[in-house]
């Protein structure tokens, strides 16, 4: 049965002889098993120790913190790619993952933009507590939001909402930075001008190369503002795209932009494979979601038995996740919106 298996996988027969021939000569890689699993953690390790060396200001609510490696270098990246920060707060061991803003080719640092929110658990802390020379731990970049020349083509179209415009920075910095041969116009909706994050420089960028461009979209504009005004829907995006045929999609932004933006695309009749989404977190009121039982109130509470025995209290409006690290019980995870799959869990 093994063998029948093996045989159904493509490319196995020309492994097969070609690890005839190694043998045959006295090749084996079998002895070299340690050291490619020792190159990979080098180049892919999967915690990193980062040292905070600066911290710069965005907007009024935003800061750009700037890590470098404590020892060692930096792991590659891909534009659109973010790491997992992890932090103990209040005795609390949780983490949040931040999209790299700095383009790949910068290989000193990792640049993370942080907006400081109401409430928010992880973003003050960092925003609040930490300083410079503080060093902090996080997994190493991961996500699948970046460009592949071979299924996205030339023409891209970025939909940004506030600070959802952090990874488009590092795919914009990477393709003027580089000259690369696509072109993108990035449409950027905020609340307010004082929101908007990087504006200058894509200003800059925009006057400076000609395949990039940029527009700011304000949805409660000041009395004195003249740009672009109100949402990201199907109208304005028409207008100032054109032709949508052959263009791809790009979403980043607060999960309330994507039950927007999403329909307005299919106004347009852009069709699900060139519409690509960065999510992060969970849904803001996952009681409100469709398949949601309305049976089980929003702030109902569940004892859930572990494998170990332990009996835990998890909200049911709330990620499991979220219930382990306040028990304590520290689970494996990267993006916290089940798209990565590392908290995953089996029910009994």
């Amino acid at each position: 049965m093994k063998k029948h298996l093996q045989q159904m996988i493509e490319g196995y027969s020309e492994i097969e002889k070609e690890l005839a021939i190694c043998r045959k000569y006295g090749i084996d890689y079998g002895s070299r098993r340690g050291q490619w699993m020792a190159a990979v953690e080098r180049l892919h390790p999967r915690r990193l120790k980062l040292r905070i060396s600066e911290i710069i200001p965005e907007t009024p609510s935003v800061f750009t913190l700037r890590l470098v490696a404590d020892q060692g270098y930096l792991p590659p990246f891909q534009a659109g790619q973010y790491i997992n920060l992890l932090v103990e707060i209040d005795d609390i061991r949780t983490g949040r993952p931040y999209s790299i803003s700095s383009p790949p080719t910068q290989t000193a640092y990792y640049d993370i933009t942080v907006r400081k929110v109401a409430n928010g658990f992880v973003s003050n802390y960092l925003l609040e507590k930490v300083k410079p020379g503080d060093i902090l731990e996080s997994t190493g970049p991961a996500g699948n939001f970046y460009y592949n020349p071979l299924f996205h083509g030339r023409e891209l179209v970025f939909l940004a909402g506030g600070s959802g415009i952090t990874p488009f920075a590092s795919m914009i910095r990477e393709v003027t930075d580089r000259s690369l041969d696509r072109n993108i116009h990035l449409i950027y909706g905020c609340r307010t001008t004082e929101e908007a994050i990087f504006d200058q420089e894509f200003k800059l960028r925009s006057a400076r190369h000609s395949n990039f461009i940029y527009d700011l979209v304000i949805s409660e504009p000041e009395n004195d503002y003249s740009g672009l005004t109100g949402l990201l829907d199907a109208a304005l995006i028409n207008k100032l795209t054109g032709d949508v045929k052959n263009k791809t999609f790009y979403l980043c932004g607060p999960q309330e932009m994507y039950h927007f933006c999403v329909p307005e695309l299919k106004k347009l009749g852009i069709a699900d494979r060139r519409i690509r989404k960065e999510v992060f977190g969970t849904p803001v009121s996952v009681c409100q979601e469709a398949g949601w039982p309305g049976e089980v109130a929003a702030d109902a509470v569940f004892s859930v038995r572990l494998s170990s025995g332990k009996i835990i209290s998890a909200k049911a409006s709330e990620p499991l996740l979220s219930s382990l690290e306040r028990a304590g019980i520290v689970v494996e995870n990267c993006c916290r919106s089940g798209e990565c799959s590392l908290c995953r869990v089996k029910l009994l």
